[in-house]
């Protein structure tokens, strides 16, 4: 396995190729820092773009839900995905409207999913979503019973077709407009969780688990 994923006729970048990744540490960093990713697919003649909860799984990403699922169904029938990622990592103010800008970092991938069958390797995806989403939470849990297990469908889609696209950095204005008296810069932005709140149900003497309590994000698994 090479370093890199060779680039493609999709995954090349057109426009702006210079902010084109195809290093395979940095894909794996972007998809695990991510919760949710959006999946493009036609179903009988109708694009439809989805959000939802995912993981990667070595060279996989895996998606779960019901069996009724428009998107789960015509993804196992064999239909073409594309999914993405983006992470926002700021704003850019830049001195002109025109140059306004975001710092991100995102990746797309392209390829066909097929159903997790075994029921040993359901589990596993499972548990690696939940993991990626909230590290510890698994093992305090009750696991999926056999119904739910078969109340739930899981594809796994190949990592092979895919490239990221960055932007980092302060704004790029046009250099007469650098002598403009407009503040300019970065805001950083970044994803923080508040205080958790108890189910009103929760049993009394039950803390909250350091997990919940300092909470910084999803994790690769």
């Amino acid at each position: 396995m090479t370093d890199a994923y060779d680039p493609t006729e999709r995954t090349t970048l057109k426009r702006l190729p210079q902010r084109g990744v195809y290093d395979r540490a940095m894909i794996h960093q972007i998809l695990d820092e991510g919760l949710i990713c959006h999946v493009g697919f036609v179903s009988e003649g109708q694009p439809f773009v989805i959000p939802t909860i995912y993981v990667r799984v070595g060279e996989k990403i895996c998606l779960h839900g019901s069996p009724g699922s428009r998107m789960l169904q015509a993804l196992q029938r064999g239909v073409e995905a594309c999914v993405t990622v983006t992470l926002v990592d700021g704003l850019v103010l830049a001195r002109s409207a025109f140059h306004h800008s975001m710092n991100y970092r995102s990746v797309i991938v392209f390829g066909v999913a097929s159903v997790v069958e075994d029921p040993e390797e359901k589990i596993e995806v499972l548990r690696a979503l939940t993991d990626h989403l909230i590290r510890g939470r698994w093992q305090d849990i009750r696991s999926p019973t056999v119904q739910e297990l078969k109340r739930t469908l899981v594809l796994a889609l190949p990592i092979q077709e895919a490239s990221a696209k960055v932007r980092v950095g302060a704004p790029l204005d046009d250099e007469e407009d650098y002598q403009l008296l407009v503040w300019a810069g970065i805001i950083p932005l970044r994803l923080a969780a508040a205080d958790p709140i108890p189910d009103p149900r929760l049993p009394a003497g039950i803390s909250t688990p350091k997990y919940a309590a300092a909470y910084t994000g999803p994790t690769g698994v």
